[in-house]
């Protein structure tokens, strides 16, 4: 069975820790990426993890993804309530999907309420800052447990 976790990052969030740190807090996405490595490896899983602020680029990873992964964690950020093109490149995915949110989207403007990819998706995470990513990562190592 494949084991390489694809954890996929949109757009500004190569801004994190700069970013409003009062909603985004003050670690970084490299920060993030280390804290991810951590718990892969403690989880016997591979580590691909990618950021763009191209919707294209995402959409080709998460093509990849389809021969490559054993799961996807995406934070899409702004894409995440606009991208009707993720949507479909994640609906193609057939392993679990987690979609996450460092902040409550519930609790921001009302644009923020609707996303895309939540039809799709496995599960979704939100308001947890970036443990959403640890705990993503856990959830996925249980959808895949044989």
């Amino acid at each position: 069975m494949i084991k390489e976790l694809y954890i996929l990052n949109g757009p500004n969030l190569n801004l994190l820790g700069i970013r409003e740190p009062e909603k985004y807090g003050k670690t970084s996405l490299e920060d993030v990426k280390s804290l991810c490595n951590e718990k892969c490896i403690r989880n016997e899983l591979d580590l691909h993890f990618f950021q763009s602020n191209f919707e294209g680029e995402l959409i080709e990873e998460i093509h990849k993804a389809i021969k490559n992964a054993c799961g996807i964690i995406i934070n899409a950020g702004a894409l995440t309530h606009t991208s009707i093109g993720i949507l479909d490149a994640l609906n193609m995915f057939e392993g679990p999907k987690i979609e996450i949110h460092i902040t409550n989207v519930y609790a921001r403007e009302s644009f923020r309420h609707k996303s895309f990819i939540s039809p799709v998706a496995t599960g979704i995470i939100a308001g947890l800052g970036v443990n959403s990513y640890v705990l993503a990562i856990d959830a996925i190592k249980e959808l895949i447990k044989d």
